[in-house]
């Protein structure tokens, strides 16, 4: 079974200002990303005997230009309960930030907690975010938060480093945190933050079709012998599953005719093969 804890659920174009759908065309070097998300296309683009669970999101942050509410990610996963898993969205800089996390867990059924810090404009540091640690804690809710890079003018980079989840959890240290896209492109940083904390864990979405630089990254995680705290997402409908397992796996293929180290296969496949919800405390519908 193949686990992608990082998958889209939004309806665009509604979701989104036209800022966002402007500056998106950046999102990808050369690739003209479609943002429709399609379930049906989602499973079509799995790999053949697979059976694929996916962890599902809109996300809301008003400085980027992108709202999803939580509801229409609970009607997206209501398609398929038994390989989708949701979550909801908040950003702490606009009201109402706490009675829509209740009524995402509680009246909706979303399982975990999707942040934007760096597209919302917050630290997840900032005083606001008490309550959502302090309730992440107690319904043990697991916490994915983008970190690394972004293609919109807007958003502070400041707030999208891996460090400051260090202060995070050691406040915090029983809330479960995947650090989003292994924080590309401060993996270094990424990697040092997650091995000194049993919670925190990373996800490898959105980086196949970037080969050297996450050869590099791997190498680096094998390295430092944290490949127990990666976890698979592919960032539908930038990537799909499909791309993203064969990205991986070919990665050792570029490596021919030279004497640069390999990553290791094994830890590769069970990356891929990881099971995300034992280790999130996730459950099937």
């Amino acid at each position: 079974m193949i686990v992608d804890v990082h998958s889209h659920a939004w309806q665009y174009p509604r979701h989104f200002n036209d800022d966002f759908i402007v500056q998106a065309r950046r999102a990808r070097a050369g690739v003209e990303v479609d943002l429709t998300v399609r379930y049906d296309e989602y499973r079509a683009a799995l790999p053949q005997d697979e059976e694929v669970v996916t962890v599902v999101f809109g996300g809301k942050a008003k400085l980027s230009g992108i709202w999803v509410d939580d509801a229409s990610v609970a009607q997206y996963v209501a398609q398929d309960p038994h390989h989708l898993i949701g979550f909801l969205s908040l950003d702490p800089t606009q009201d109402g930030c706490e009675k829509q996390m209740r009524v995402g867990h509680e009246e909706l059924g979303l399982q975990g907690i999707k942040l934007m810090p760096m597209y919302a404009g917050f630290d997840p540091r900032d005083k606001r975010m008490e309550p959502v640690w302090r309730y992440a804690a107690r319904h043990d809710l697991p916490v994915l938060l983008h970190t690394g890079t972004t293609f919109i003018s807007q958003a502070p980079l400041k707030y999208t480093l891996p460090r400051l989840l260090d202060d995070v959890a050691i406040e915090h240290p029983q809330v479960k945190m995947i650090l989003a896209h292994l924080g590309h492109p401060y993996e270094g940083e990424c990697v040092a933050t997650i091995r000194k904390h049993p919670n925190l864990y990373a996800d490898i979405s959105a980086l196949y079709y970037r080969s050297h630089q996450l050869y590099q990254s791997l190498l680096l995680v094998q390295q430092y012998g944290v490949w127990d705290k990666l976890l698979f997402g592919t960032d539908y409908p930038f990537t799909t599953v499909a791309d993203t397992v064969n990205g991986l796996r070919s990665l050792n293929d570029m490596l021919e005719g030279t004497l640069l180290p390999r990553l290791n296969a094994d830890a590769i496949e069970q990356l891929i093969h990881r099971d995300a919800l034992a280790i999130l405390g996730l459950k099937r519908g």
